[in-house]
């Protein structure tokens, strides 16, 4: 079975169950290159926007959570997300940006990571992306929607020490290929991250990759 999306999806509300969404999500963060899966961690101040042209995974899976963390100004705070988990990805043509504001004498400065271009895509394994909002077409193999969260065994598993309903609406496939990827995420994490071809620019000015 084959289902294909392609839209924008936005969580505005603070909710543990995800809203029920065949909507997946792409994409990457830097790197935690480490061999075990990594615990959930506080998130800083910062979303980032990432572009992709093509993300194709084996082992997906996504459910709603929430990430705790503070503000810029370090007042708490949380964020609402959807997980997306792969047991194995590759990624091609990956553009990551970060915007920090009000930097005293300079404004905003942007840091821009760019990675698998050249025909080498980036790849990872037990990668998780915890995203506010995204626009690909997308196309699932296999899919089961409405699963609980708990029992979506196709994709690598829950996060260990997160903030989620075990219970909850999830959705999972054997495979997913995303095309023309735009996202906003607040944290990723890999058990290992592969980046070939990475380029990191810093510049002052607003200059995200979307």
């Amino acid at each position: 079975m084959e289902s294909q999306v392609r839209g924008g999806t936005r969580w505005k509300r603070f909710a543990v169950v995800m809203v029920p969404s065949v909507a997946a999500t792409a994409c990457i963060g830097i790197a935690l290159a480490q061999g075990a899966l990594a615990a959930s961690f506080s998130v800083s101040g910062q979303s980032f926007k990432v572009t992709a042209d093509k993300l194709v995974g084996t082992g997906f899976s996504q459910y709603g959570a929430i990430d705790s963390g503070t503000t810029l100004d370090g007042k708490k705070t949380a964020h609402p997300v959807a997980v997306s988990a792969f047991k194995q990805a590759s990624i091609t043509n990956m553009c990551q940006s970060v915007v920090t504001p009000n930097i005293p004498l300079l404004g905003s400065v942007s840091l821009t990571l760019k990675a698998g271009g050249g025909g080498t895509p980036v790849q990872a394994e037990n990668l998780y992306i915890d995203v506010e909002e995204l626009e690909a077409n997308a196309t699932f193999e296999n899919i089961d929607i409405g699963v609980a969260a708990k029992d979506a065994k196709k994709g690598p598993g829950m996060k260990e020490n997160e903030t989620s309903n075990p219970f909850g609406f999830a959705q999972q496939a054997d495979r997913a290929t995303l095309t023309d990827v735009k996202q906003t995420a607040w944290a990723t994490t890999a058990g290992t991250f592969k980046l070939s071809g990475l380029k990191m620019s810093l510049s002052t000015g607003v200059k995200e990759c979307y």
